[in-house]
């Protein structure tokens, strides 16, 4: 126990010279078996990453970001975590401004400090008890380049895909989820989750796998053959007629999906459609 409590007094009291040792929170892969009702969801910011100290602004890696004195100088006395942003797709002036050692102050008008997080020193307050405290904080603050990132729920699986596509569809890079009962634990877990954009391919259906639970009498699933030959199981995107009349043994359909494992399976695939042939 005093073992544990001296390791979070380090974390939060040594310099960022020493922090430099300690990880952060850190997202993992969304899984498609993910319960998302305990999640809260935000657009995923492709910037760069900041922690405020209370006292001075440094990358996920404990390096200093010089940014200039009145960027930080009325910023609170407790630990930020957030991306410095501009708009979408502007990563690579994002990082031309910040990584300059003499700021621009000129630059700088156009950074966004965003705040997805506030791990508390005593880290006994859950993501969403810390969501509801930085949001008040800053928003008391009133500081136009510091805003709190906005947190939405969903109540499916599907929803959530729903929501992907819009943001994306906008120009964002993606998701983000962040476990609502979960105290701040550094290094990777499954409290923080990132979910990209899909890429759609096609697949023959070499089987129905029948369902259970609210699918009993109808399909759960389908056994699918990517060109590769490799196989692989679709049970999420169907719509309850669907699962009612099935594709058949034969027909190909057109799933989407985020990347591939190791092994070259699609992750997270979601039926889209039948794919007809064209005459």
């Amino acid at each position: 126990m005093l073992a544990r409590l001296f390791l979070i007094w380090l974390c939060f009291s040594l310099p960022s010279q020493i922090l430099a040792q300690t990880p952060v929170q850190l997202a993992t892969v969304f899984e498609d078996d993910v319960d998302v009702c305990e999640y809260l969801v935000s657009e995923k910011f492709d910037g760069i990453r900041a922690i405020w100290t209370g006292s001075e602004l440094i990358s996920r890696h404990g390096n200093p970001i010089n940014a200039p004195r009145w960027f930080t100088d009325k910023l609170p006395n407790i630990w930020l975590d957030g991306e410095l942003w501009t708009q979408r797709k502007d990563f690579s002036r994002i990082m031309s401004i910040v990584r300059k050692k003499q700021p621009v102050d000129q630059e700088w008008q156009h950074i966004q400090y965003m705040i997805f997080d506030a791990p508390d020193r005593e880290r006994h307050l859950t993501f969403e008890q810390r969501y509801a405290r930085y949001k008040r904080i800053l928003e008391h603050l009133n500081l136009p380049h510091v805003k709190p990132v906005e947190h939405f729920t969903v109540k499916t699986i599907e929803e959530l895909y729903e929501h992907l596509d819009r943001y994306v569809a906008d120009g964002a890079e993606g998701l983000m989820l962040h476990r609502k009962m979960a105290v701040f634990e550094s290094g990777r877990s499954d409290n923080l989750l990132k979910l990209k954009p899909y890429e759609e391919n096609e697949a023959k259906v070499v089987a129905i796998l029948a369902g259970q639970g609210k699918y009993k009498g109808m399909m759960g699933s389908i056994l699918v053959e990517m060109p590769s030959g490799l196989r692989f199981k679709i049970g999420s995107g169907f719509t309850d007629q669907e699962r009612a009349n099935p594709p058949k043994v034969g027909d190909h359909v057109i799933y989407k999906h985020s990347g591939l494992t190791d092994r070259g399976i699609p992750r997270f695939a979601v039926f889209q459609k039948l794919r007809y042939a064209e005459y």
